[in-house]
């Protein structure tokens, strides 16, 4: 078994262990469970001192027919793109095993569908074939829908059954786009195949969509729809709000890694496979992008209950994922990458706490809330500094994702207009002091004020258990905001290899079989001052 695999057959194998555990012995599936993710958080940790940076090249490539006559195999490969995405995957994972230690019913059942998540979405970020990738992408929806069935809260068959209807919906058009790409595939080179690395190779050389805009702008929306519900981005995030506020604490925590799943597909099917569709279609995505960071923002400081309102708060601070992306230039691509993991650890971080103080009060009404600074200085103190995170205040992670992104939209230029793309920054930037607005906002309804409601002074604070997991994430938000390049050297690459697909024409588009890139931009002269970037030799430009 590669290493690839034992990432993802880990916690697979796990789940699939506790569910047949006798219930006699049900008391330890709780540490069974945080010790085959904790073990599975190393393993990908790993990956670190193997991955090779200065190429777009997949590594640690693997390859398995599944059903040759059909051209799927079990493919499994990463990149600069997947890499981190895998470690953000494992941590939040652990991180969900403490958040769901509470649980008291059905142990076993829950935390099984814990680590079948887990399992899902390293499946989804480290397939290399369409069929598989599908296969995870459609697994996810299984363990939260009975997570959010079995241990949510108030209204929680409503969410569960929106929540798997909306993204089912969106991968019933991208299962459809799936076939339309391989019988394209099979016209151009003669034979099936639902691998990414040969269909990309078609690309690249200008033979699978010459004569065929029509279709390649037919099946990228196919696409995009699927990944823009999953994101989710303005208008398909509708499902969003209702399964954050009515799933258990784990939900959101690991929501906040699935919903990467649709921007990452951006990044892994999007640009690389349907170049021309998206420069067509990339001014209308940054668009709904821009919408999205305001309408989010906006939505979010009238919300009172404050699951809603971080729910609103991650339909705001994806947008900037997508602007970035969608720019189509260094600064944005790499912004709206390095936004995926600041808000995977930021948001998550939100989550965690506010579940925990959730479970002790029993109610996520900020109305109830107040004064508890005073009463909970741990709890206040390790919200604040996440808050900052997701705010975007300089030194933090969140900060290089979000000024990248709109440094990138500030580059961009589209239908040679130049005022169109500085609108996008003028606009989303609007969206980064509403953040700060409705999140100091929410932490002054909590931890500020009177405790007047009785129910609310005999809370306790965090447990010493509880301030060391919170704090791992604070210590991430900070240092990768201090050191970002640390994450960019390994993830810029292969940006470079997806931008050159989306933006080089036919028959000048690299291979993923080409190895190094033969061209690096820098972001720009001051950002290269700011932000070590690396270039094809491992030097610094």
């Amino acid at each position: 078994m590669g290493l690839l695999s034992l990432i993802i057959w880990l916690p697979l194998l796990g789940s699939a262990l506790l569910a047949l555990l006798p219930a006699s012995v049900e008391r330890y599936a709780k540490p069974v469970a945080v010790a085959i993710a904790a073990v599975t958080l190393a393993v990908s940790l790993s990956l670190l001192g193997q991955f090779q940076s200065g190429t777009y090249d997949f590594q640690l490539k693997e390859n398995i027919a599944w059903a040759p006559a059909a051209g799927i195999h079990y493919a499994l490969g990463l990149d600069g793109i997947s890499l981190w995405l895998v470690i953000l995957t494992s941590a939040l994972s652990l991180v969900a095993m403490a958040a769901s230690w509470y649980v008291d019913t059905r142990v076993k059942a829950m935390f099984s569908l814990l680590l079948l998540l887990e399992a899902a979405m390293l499946g989804a970020f480290l397939s290399l074939d369409l069929i598989l990738f599908f296969t995870f992408f459609e697994l996810t929806l299984i363990p939260m829908w009975l997570m959010i069935m079995g241990w949510g809260n108030a209204g929680r068959q409503q969410a569960a059954n929106k929540f798997i209807t909306y993204t089912f919906v969106g991968s019933i058009f991208m299962l459809v786009g799936i076939v339309a790409l391989a019988l394209r595939y099979r016209a151009v080179a003669g034979s099936l195949s639902f691998s990414i690395v040969d269909i990309q190779d078609t690309v690249a050389n200008g033979q699978l969509w010459t004569g065929a805009i029509v279709a390649e702008g037919a099946i990228f929306w196919t696409f995009a729809l699927a990944f823009l519900i999953k994101s989710p981005a303005f208008p398909f995030h509708t499902w969003m709000a209702d399964t954050y506020a009515a799933s258990p604490t784990a939900g959101p925590i690991l929501s906040s890694v699935m919903v990467k799943m649709g921007t990452y597909g951006f990044l892994r099917f999007a640009l690389p496979l349907f170049p021309d569709a998206v420069k067509s279609n990339a001014p209308i995505l940054m668009t709904l992008a821009t919408i999205g960071i305001v309408y989010g923002a906006v939505v979010a400081a009238v919300q009172p209950d404050m699951r809603r309102l971080l729910a609103f708060s991650s339909l705001s601070h994806m947008g900037f994922v997508l602007l970035g992306i969608f720019s189509l230039t260094d600064a944005g691509l790499v912004g709206g990458s390095f936004q995926q993991i600041s808000h995977g650890v930021t948001a998550g971080g939100l989550f965690l706490l506010v579940g925990w103080l959730i479970q002790r009060r029993q109610t996520g009404e900020l109305s109830e809330y107040g004064g508890l600074k005073l009463q909970m200085p741990h709890l206040a103190t390790l919200f604040f500094l996440l808050l900052l995170g997701s705010v975007g205040l300089p030194s933090t992670n969140g900060f290089v994702g979000e000024f990248l992104s709109l440094l990138g939209a500030f580059q961009a230029g589209y239908w040679g207009m130049n005022g169109l793309s500085v609108g996008f920054a003028v606009v989303a930037g609007f969206g980064v002091v509403l953040a700060a607005v409705y999140l100091l906002i929410l932490f002054q309804k909590i931890f500020y004020g009177k405790v007047e409601n009785p129910e609310n002074r005999r809370l306790l604070d965090l447990k010493p258990w509880e301030i060391a997991v919170a704090s791992v994430l604070v210590v991430i938000t900070f240092g990768s905001g201090l050191a970002p390049g640390v994450i960019i050297r390994s993830m810029e690459p292969s940006l470079q290899g997806a931008k050159l697909m989306a933006t080089n024409p036919a028959g000048n588009r690299p291979s993923w079989k080409s190895g190094s890139p033969s061209v690096v931009d820098k972001i720009s002269e001051p950002m290269a001052a700011l932000l070590p970037v690396s270039n094809p030799t491992g030097g610094n430009q």
